[in-house]
């Protein structure tokens, strides 16, 4: 099965949203079925088959999380970052300001699916393919 250290060397070559696609591609490679990751602190769990699963570090410090999302703001961040024009931490602050608590990549599906504090899906978006 795959490693935490694995994962964190393909996440390595991400400098944006653009180069997410290919992410994808590599970690489903290694095994990965689908992860989530947690705003909060950067700590991302993965899941492969037969119920395993790792758990990466938190990446920063405790990021406070809006209690109201604000729709029409994260998915104008969101959408920046998709086209390169914003770096990760960027990405993460606004999803802290905007109300988003966790995502889920789901490999199978090839989707992405924002939460909010409350744990209500607030937007699936498919993972482009390329």
């Amino acid at each position: 099965m795959f490693t935490v250290e694995q994962i964190m060397s393909a996440h390595s070559k991400v400098k944006s949203g653009a180069d997410f696609p290919a992410y994808v591609q590599e970690i489903k490679k290694l095994g990965v079925r689908y992860y989530q990751t947690f705003v909060s602190d950067g700590h991302t769990t993965y899941h492969g088959t037969d119920n395993y699963q790792v758990t990466s570090p938190g990446k920063y410090d405790t990021l406070d999380i809006a209690a109201q999302y604000d729709q029409t703001q994260f998915e104008l961040g969101l959408k920046a970052h998709q086209q390169g024009l914003t770096d990760y931490p960027a990405f993460i602050t606004a999803c802290a300001t905007f109300g988003v608590e966790k995502w889920e990549v789901n490999i199978d599906k090839m989707t992405c699916t924002y939460f909010d504090r409350e744990g209500r899906n607030v937007l699936t978006e498919v993972v482009p393919q390329g």
